[in-house]
């Protein structure tokens, strides 16, 4: 008989993991959700930099704040991110054999702050450290430096490192999930190793707590303005994780249409479509932000005032200056000095004239 219940036990230990499939695609949820609100933070800053540029400026940060509250409210209410709730999963303390806690009843606080950090803190610096070896590159292609230059031998040695160290961690979540598939292990992700955690999915009896939970809190009568206050904060992060979950489903094929339409394939067909006639020349923004005034003389530089040397066009808003002024203005501040339009290095055009 104990051999029977051990036997039993192990058995539904096996039974409540999700499989693979609801395990990655809980994890490429987040992944689609950030290049759309990328996407349309972009639109808006294009649209009016005067007004929507900081969001664009500030894009990472804003959008880890409100993943931090959005997960820290799914950690507690759930015991599970935002995307593992969506597929009905939890997350439960790592050597838990026995009878699992319900859903409701939270993580420890150990498990807890390593979950919510892993999630959030993790993502953020991957997607820094990409952003800093794409400028790092466009700088090795656009800025000259010499060649005894000990900053450029050190990020030269950093972006020939950098493929073997991305190699490295993305081998890492591969042989994870190998190993995952195999029941060689109770972790697809490694960060779940790291935080001593385990993926199980939602039984029937968590599934009623949290309707429960979920119930009492609409019911409960707050007297405090101390509890007000927190219970109205509770009630916004709770209609924004209900709006997420709610809208997931059309944003997902949103998502997909988005990648359909701006895919290599279907540019010819875009550039037929929008085949229009030359705009008009874009409207620079106010004279108190700023900016840089045009000049009457069409071969004087906006910025340094005098006449442009290495003609360089800025291909995000048409306008000419030098070379030197337009690269050190772009790198300090991402965008055009007369339309705040959004610019990198790579949109720096050098111009030829027919006397050069």
């Amino acid at each position: 008989m104990a051999e029977l219940g051990a036997h039993l036990t192990a058995a539904s230990a096996v039974d409540d993991r999700p499989s693979i499939f609801e395990a990655v695609a809980q994890d490429s949820l987040m992944a689609a959700l950030k290049p759309a609100l990328q996407h349309l933070v972009k639109v808006l800053a294009e649209s009016n930099p005067g007004r929507y540029g900081f969001l664009w400026r500030w894009f990472d940060e804003i959008y880890v704040l409100l993943d931090l509250l959005l997960q820290q409210h799914y950690l507690a209410r759930c015991s599970a991110s935002f995307s593992e709730n969506f597929y009905s999963l939890k997350r439960v303390p790592t050597g838990e054999r026995r009878q699992q806690p319900l859903a409701t009843a939270g993580l420890p606080k150990r498990q807890h702050w390593k979950s919510l950090l892993l999630l959030v803190l993790v993502p953020y610096l991957k997607g820094k450290l990409e952003k800093l070896v794409s400028s790092l590159r466009e700088e090795d292609e656009y800025y000259i430096h010499p060649p005894s230059s000990s900053w450029k031998r050190f990020y030269r040695a950093f972006l020939a490192a950098y493929p073997f160290v991305n190699m490295t961690w993305e081998g890492w979540f591969l042989i994870q999930q190998l190993c995952y598939i195999l029941g060689k292990a109770q972790h697809h992700s490694p960060l779940l190793r790291l935080a001593d955690v385990r993926l199980v999915r939602l039984t029937a009896e968590d599934i009623q707590a949290l309707e429960k939970k979920s119930a009492g809190a609409t019911s409960s009568q707050t007297h405090s303005i101390k509890t007000q206050v927190q219970s109205a904060v509770r009630k916004a992060l709770g209609g924004i994780a209900f709006s997420l979950s709610t809208g997931l489903s059309v944003s997902v094929f949103f998502l997909q249409f988005l990648d359909w339409w701006y895919s290599s394939e279907n540019q010819e067909t875009i550039k037929s479509l929008t085949a229009l006639p030359t705009p008009p020349p874009p409207i620079h923004l106010d004279h108190g932000s700023g900016t840089a005034l045009l000049p009457k003389l069409k071969t004087v530089c906006p910025l340094c005032r005098k006449i442009r040397v290495n003609a360089t066009a800025l291909s995000t808003s048409g306008f000419v200056f030098c070379y030197r002024c337009a690269y050190n203005y772009v790198k300090a501040h991402q965008r055009c000095p007369i339309t705040g339009y959004a610019t990198e290095l790579q949109h720096l055009v050098k111009l030829y004239s027919p006397e050069s």
